[in-house]
């Protein structure tokens, strides 16, 4: 049997308690679409790896929007606003292509599609700031109205219950302890989510992103675009990719190459997002060929470089079949 590389607990490098994870922090770097529309979630039903046509009012989906390869192109939390109006928040650096990408598919769909980020105020909510709201509960992709505001349970990171506040613009902000952006960009990464980004386009099948272990694929819903490269990958037990949690003392960005110890001319894989750590160094989440993490080392940017520490995944991974 081969052995894998050492896992490091969450806990042991990276652990929140030189800036506890707790508070109200805004996110800019996040944007919206809405889809407006009598036929707006049949619409979405038909683009997206989740199912839009059951989508229930006290919900929300992880979804992606794929290629006709299967390659991602965008990923989503969205949920109904009201019965005709559904709000996918996404990275803010794809939303123009991909508002203008999915126009293109509307054709004869009662559906309208536009840039709504200046519309609302989006907050993520960390730690004591989600028990109001939460009530308690915390159901990963709940989605409950406060008023006029929208709430999303998240994944948690660190151990710390997570949300996300969505209000029309000019309303009151949430109230909670200030959050600095730099750690909610920190717990995204230690949530073990993807949100792609622009230097991701084209680089992963979902399940790359583990977006099947976490509620971003219905492997039950109809067609969309890559349906059937996705399921493929799935039932035909060829998955080779994974995304991990890693640690490492150098700064790690979006699209950078992972290489192994034993291979210096060809990548491993690739670094999908990453934060400042607040107890020193940088987590990030990288996609990486399963065979490269059972012995050697990882290596960022080149196979002598900064060493890339595993850590464990808060999630359990579903098995290809």
């Amino acid at each position: 049997m081969t052995a894998s590389l050492p896992i490091t607990p969450p806990s042991s490098s990276s652990s929140a308690a030189a800036a506890p994870l707790n508070g109200v922090a805004p996110l800019s770097h996040l944007g919206v679409i809405r889809v407006a529309g009598e036929d707006a979630a049949t619409f979405l039903h038909g683009q997206l790896t989740q199912d839009f046509s059951l989508l229930g009012r006290s919900e929300a989906r992880l979804a992606a929007f794929c290629s006709a390869k299967g390659r991602m192109q965008a990923s989503f939390v969205g949920f109904k606003r009201s019965p005709s109006e559904i709000l996918l928040v996404c990275s803010r650096d794809l939303l123009a292509p991909t508002l203008k990408r999915l126009s293109m598919f509307v054709l004869r769909a009662k559906a309208k599609l536009t840039d709504a980020t200046a519309d609302f105020s989006l907050f993520g909510l960390a730690g004591d700031a989600t028990k109001e709201i939460a009530g308690g509960a915390h159901t990963v992709w709940a989605k409950a109205d406060f008023g006029s505001a929208n709430v999303v349970t998240l994944y948690p990171a660190g151990g710390q219950p997570r949300a996300l506040w969505i209000a029309p613009a000019g309303e009151p902000a949430p109230v909670g302890t200030p959050l600095a952006t730099e750690l909610w960009l920190w717990s995204e990464v230690r949530s073990g989510i993807v949100t792609l980004t622009t230097p991701l386009v084209d680089a992963f099948v979902p399940q790359m992103l583990n977006y099947e272990s976490v509620g971003g694929v219905n492997f039950k819903k109809g067609c969309y675009p890559g349906q059937e490269v996705v399921a493929r990958s799935q039932f035909r037990g060829t998955l080779k990719r994974r995304a991990y949690l890693v640690h490492c003392d150098a700064p790690p960005s979006p699209g950078q190459e992972v290489f192994h110890s034993a291979d210096a001319t060809q990548p491993c894989g690739l670094v999908a997002q990453a934060a400042a750590a607040p107890a020193g160094g940088f987590d990030a989440l990288v996609s990486l060929q399963i065979s490269a993490t059972e012995s050697g080392t990882l290596h960022l940017g080149a196979a002598g470089g900064p060493v890339l520490a595993l850590q464990a995944l808060p999630y359990p991974l579903l098995l290809d079949i």
